[in-house]
């Protein structure tokens, strides 16, 4: 049986998986002794779906947010990148936690609902579907396990709101695992695929932008009246964002091209492609030439075009 792919593997708690029928005994809530004293040392990754609601909060756009509130990080060596919570200046606490608890709690991530449960999202590399388990996070410092209060995994969920949260950002998870999961068989995507990746699932009004310009509309065939649901809802916008993902990064077609448009791009990229050769066949040329009217035997082995043209000589 292969090995079940994790999404965050860097995290240092390595649990016992555990499934929603399983009983914990948990509180949290003001006056316990340990009061904030999880947001006053953060390491919170943020889904795209808290990225919505969190700049929905606070009233500003995603690009804003993510510069103010956000650091980026590699979620897995020259692999895609997540997002955490920035802390405050200079610490380690929440830039939302207040005395009286959460700024923002109506709207808080999904690491925090969960807490101190872990969701851990699994795909078996010989299956094409997710499964969700869970563990138990036990710090020192949480006074809440001591809280006579029995309650099992899936009514935690419910009670925390954390079923919709899921829900909402299954379809990146399933992007992560899947780019996981494929390893070396894609290779590592390239900086484009990144920047693509990372507008697309957390930058949700830049790719409002890009989904209304009129290069993605001459390339894309979209109904008008799907289109104005996308431009109106960026829980719309950002689930038909995981689809165009899966569709440019991993080839599953489910958004119909201009098969015109289609063909002129591919043509317009392969002309480029034969300049670039072209330019690099050049310069070769020319410093060939350079090396011999200097006395100098050429030997232009490993020399390469910056933008990536061929290196080999016949």
């Amino acid at each position: 049986m292969s090995k079940p792919e994790v999404p965050f593997p860097q995290s240092p708690v390595v649990p016992n998986m555990v499934e929603g029928d399983h009983q914990i005994q948990f509180s949290c809530h003001k006056g316990i002794s340990c009061w904030n004293a999880c947001c006053a040392n953060i390491d919170i990754s943020l889904t795209p779906y808290d990225i919505v609601r969190l700049k929905k909060h606070l009233g500003i756009s995603s690009t804003d947010f993510l510069r103010e509130y956000t650091v980026p990080y590699e979620m897995e060596k020259d692999g895609l990148a997540g997002v955490k919570l920035r802390p405050i200046e200079n610490g380690s606490a929440c830039r939302f936690m207040q005395p009286e608890g959460c700024g923002v709690y109506a709207d808080r991530p999904t690491a925090c609902r969960y807490y101190p449960v872990a969701l851990l999202s699994l795909r078996r590399q010989d299956e094409y579907i997710d499964r969700q388990s869970y563990a138990i996070v036990k710090e020192a410092h949480c006074k809440g396990h001591e809280v006579a209060r029995p309650i099992n995994i899936d009514d935690y969920r419910k009670e925390q709101g954390v079923v919709e949260y899921d829900d909402l950002a299954r379809g990146w998870r399933q992007l992560v695992l899947k780019k996981k999961s494929s390893g070396p068989s894609i290779g590592a995507p390239s900086l484009k695929s990144r920047q693509l990746f990372f507008m697309a699932c957390y930058d949700i009004d830049t790719f409002h932008s890009f989904v209304e310009s009129d290069a993605f509309g001459k390339l894309f065939k979209l109904g008008a009246d799907e289109k104005a649901m996308l431009m109106a809802d960026d829980v719309e916008l950002m689930q038909f964002a995981f689809r165009f993902l899966k569709q440019v990064m991993f080839g599953e077609q489910s958004i119909p091209l201009d098969e015109e448009a289609a063909q002129l791009r591919l043509s317009n990229w392969q002309v480029r492609q034969a300049q670039i050769e072209l330019e690099a066949a050049e310069k070769r040329a020319k410093l060939e030439q350079e090396m011999l009217e200097e006395g100098i035997e050429p030997d232009v082995t490993g020399l390469c075009d910056d933008e990536g043209g061929s290196c080999s000589r016949d």
